[in-house]
Formats: C-alpha cells, structure tokens, sequence
C-alpha cells in the first residue's frame, strides 16, 4: 500500500475524518492522523459528507500487520464473522480472543468486531446512496439483520437516519431502472480493465463465466443462482457490477468477491521495487493500471489451475466448461429475476447480456467434484493422473484438510500444495498467486514467461536463469509474472500456451 494511502485526519472540534486531500481546512491543532478510516471510526469520529473517506478503494489487508493479524482480517472481509465470534477468529490464527484485539488496535486501531460492523455499515451505505432498495432488503443485504440494526448503524456511524442519508445522496448517485442492482466499485487508479479483459477472456470456464467487454459470471447467494456483471464506469474511478438476483440477502460477500477477483484495492504503486529493472520497468510504465487478477471463487481457480498443466489454455477452459456442465448446478434466466422487494430497483425482466453469452451452470463445489469421484470426471478430456489430482485435491477442500482461506508464509504454502499428487511448484505457485493472494509466487518453469523474457532481452532463458533473475523482482514476483504475460499478449506474437509438468 502507498505510504499514507489508507491514513485519513480527524478532526476534533466537529467529530469527523477526511480525505487528507478534502478541500476542508481544519487548524493543524484540531487535527489527528488515523492510520484507516475503521481506526477513525472505532475513536468516535464519523466520515465526512464532503469528501466521503469511507469511499475510496483500499484494503486494510494491505497494510503492514503481523502474519496472524493479516490472516484474521482476511476471514475478516471475507466474512467469517458473519457466522462466527472473535474467540473463534483468534482459535483460527492461534491467539486467544483477548491477545488477538490488543493486536488488532496496536496495529490496526480497532477490535475485530468493530473491523466487521464497519464493513456491514459501510456496504448499507453505498446501498442507500445506489439503489432504491427498501431499507429492510438493505439491512439483509449488508447482513445486519433488519431495518432497526440498520437505523442503528448508520445513526452511530454517520450520525443520520437512513433515510436521512438517503435523502443526501447526490446528483447522479440516484439509480438508473434497468435491471438487476448496479453498484459502483472503486479501485485505486489508474485501473486497466482493458488488461483485464484480455488475460481473463482465453482462462474464462465456458458456460460460468466471459469476458468479451463485459465479465459476466454464474453466482450463488443464499442458495439462489444468479449472475453478475462486471464494467467499466468510464470515469476514471469506479467499475460497474450489475447482480441479477431473485434476492439480494447477504450480497456483500460477491462483492467482495468481484473486488478480490480484479484487484480493485490493490495498489499499482506498491511494486515500485520493479520500476529501475531494465526489463520490468518499461512493461510497467507502458501499463500502469496492470493487477495480478486472483480469484472470484477459490476453488474453482484451483481447479482451473491444476487442469491447466501440460495443455493450452483453451483445452484446460474447454475441460473445465465440461466439468461445469456435467456436475454444476444449471442456471437459468428465471434464476436471475429479481424478488418483489427489488421492485423499485430493478426490472421484472432483468437487462441482460446477449443469450448466447449467458452463463447457464454454476461451477460444482469441492464436495460435489469429491463425491463425483474418478467416473463422474470420465470422459471430459482429462488423464487419469489428472482426475486423479482433481478428486484429491476436491476432497483436502471439502474435508477441510486443504484451507483455501488461510493466511501462511509463500514458502509454506507452496510447500503444502506439493505434497497433493500431480501438484508440483508450477501449479502451486499459480495457485499461491491467484487463490491464496501472494505478490511474491512466480512460477519460474512457465514458458510464456520464459519466452516473453527471451523476447524482450534477446537472450534465451532457461527456468534456473528466470529463476534467478527473477530475485532481483522481490517481494512482487507475481506483478512482475503479470506484467510479462502481458507484454507476450499483447506482441502480436504466437508464444506457447501450454506448460511444463508438474
């Protein structure tokens, strides 16, 4: 994270924290300095109306916390403590509950707990500003129960009503009717969804997910099958998801998703390590907005990974497409109509991309590929050593003996991912990358990197000689890795597609 990125200043004589850029001039002496807008906030102090502090892109995940702390508020946004307590947050990174909120305010500035009601608050405030959803479907969207919780939450944190709130929202926030429920998502400029688009597009699992201009997705919340949209606002801050949903309970959780999957609070300057190398820093100059793009649904990346090995990218999409269609859940359009309490909102109809583009299967989950076992993976393209390492790994994660949330050193994860047959540090090294979110994974024996860096040096490159140029790329390996794929794409040039063994 920048220095100062997530950092607001509070101000004691009215109680509120900005921007550090907010055109209010408060005297130096009133002021305070917050290392987040959570920290802010747990002090007292409510966000300002005029710059909106608590709006910008930015993830408490980035900052500078030890190991437990950093793996704690992982499951933090990613909402364990929607069903779960501090005491069994702490049990999960080896802390008593106690130990783990002195650490949380040392180096965080607020308990677990307050970490979690600010993201249910916040995310009831962007509904109230975006949407015409009624208040009740806010409060259960948000997962704070119902309208009373709600009007609590935004009366202590905002120090308004709801309606209040909503009666401020400004010019040009108020929704457009046209189907599903629009959201804006703000990333930490500059962002390249182009970039985006064009890794994403060749690795998208027919029948769950594209990317042609728009990425479009097969979701499930609350049991409910719909589908999710992701653009370009255009305006230099925002991307646009669009949900389409029989009901929006709980859809804080795919948001966070889509944020996660493209990166959107990753910073784009963190990895200035890399802007004095002579082959990185050009591909970085030339494309600033780049992200290393991890994952929507965790298991699913795995699997695409791990069908990856030794095939084109093509033929690893096509077999996961298979693997969809045979033991996904179907998904149908009448999945994606909105409920009565969306009326306002949306659509009776919702405004869809074209059919032919439309997801129609839900990618089975780790249990459902497990129970399948090595005949339900028969006849889809794969080698038995494959199913083999698909059903292994399926099981780890539904048996819970793979954690595909936790929070361990690069070296240990990787380390935990070879002992599965078939896995070797290629695929572990993507899969450290992509699901488990390490800046530092590179897997060094990938020919489209190799060959890139051939291409770009005019020198050849074996996997050892990658290797070690790739130190001097440390602790941003994975940006370097995305940079580079990036440039072989974008070369006019045919580079191989397919990948050693693991």
């Amino acid at each position: 994270m920048r220095s100062g990125a997530m950092q607001v200043e509070a101000v004691s004589t009215t109680g509120i924290y900005c921007r550090a850029e907010c055109s209010a001039r408060p005297l130096a002496r009133n002021t305070a300095r917050y290392p987040s807008s959570v920290a802010a906030e747990a002090a007292g102090y409510r966000p300002c109306l005029r710059c909106r502090p608590e709006r910008r892109a930015g993830s408490l995940a980035g900052l500078d916390a030890p190991e437990p702390v950093a793996a704690a508020l992982l499951r933090i946004t990613d909402g364990y403590l929607d069903d779960h307590d501090e005491q069994e947050l702490a049990s999960h990174v080896g802390y008593s509950a106690r130990h783990l909120r002195r650490l949380f305010e040392l180096h965080i500035g607020a308990t677990p707990s307050a970490i979690a009601r600010s993201r249910r608050a916040h995310f009831a405030r962007r509904l109230i500003d975006e949407t015409d959803l009624p208040f009740d479907a806010i409060a259960r969207a948000a997962g704070l129960g119902g309208s009373r919780q709600l009007h609590r939450a935004m009366a202590s944190l905002f120090g308004f009503t709801p309606s209040q709130l909503r009666s401020k929202r400004r010019r040009g926030e108020r929704p457009s009717i046209d189907g599903g429920l629009a959201l804006s998502v703000p990333y930490m400029a500059p962002f390249d969804f182009g970039a985006f688009l064009a890794h994403h597009a060749p690795r998208a699992i027919p029948g769950v997910e594209s990317a042609d201009g728009t990425y479009v997705r097969s979701i499930s919340v609350c049991g409910h099958g719909g589908i999710a949209e992701v653009a370009d606002a255009a305006d230099g801050e925002h991307l646009r998801l669009r949900l389409h949903l029989p009901t929006y309970d709980s859809i804080i959780d795919d948001v966070h998703r889509a944020r996660a999957l493209l990166g959107t609070d990753a910073d784009p300057d963190r990895p200035a390590v890399l802007d004095d190398d002579p082959v990185i820093g050009p591909l970085m100059r030339a494309a600033p907005g780049l992200r290393v793009p991890r994952s929507w649904d965790r298991f699913e990346t795995v699997i695409r990974i791990v069908a990856g090995q030794q095939v084109s990218v093509a033929a690893a999409s096509t077999m996961c497409g298979r693997i969809a269609r045979r033991l996904g859940v179907p998904l149908s359009v009448a999945d994606a109509t909105v409920d009565e309490t969306a009326r306002d909102q949306a659509s009776p109809v919702p405004h869809l991309p074209p059919p032919g583009s439309l997801p129609n299967h839900q990618f089975p989950s780790a249990a459902a590929q497990a129970g399948a076992g090595a005949r339900g993976h028969a006849g889809l393209g794969f080698t038995q050593r494959r199913i083999d390492t698909i059903i292994g790994v399926a099981r780890a994660v539904s048996d819970g003996d793979l954690d595909l949330e936790a929070t361990h050193s690069l070296d240990d994860t990787v380390a935990q991912l070879c002992q599965f047959e078939g896995i070797g540090p290629w695929s572990a090294h993507l899969i450290a990358m992509r699901v488990f979110g390490h800046d530092d994974a590179f897997p060094a024996s990938d020919l489209g990197l190799r060959r890139a860096v051939e291409h770009l040096t005019g020198q050849p490159c074996n996997p050892r000689e990658l290797q070690a140029r790739a130190e001097s790329w440390r602790p941003y390996r994975s940006w370097a890795a995305q940079h580079l794929w990036n440039a072989a794409a974008g070369s006019h040039r045919q580079l191989p597609s397919n990948h050693p063994p693991d």
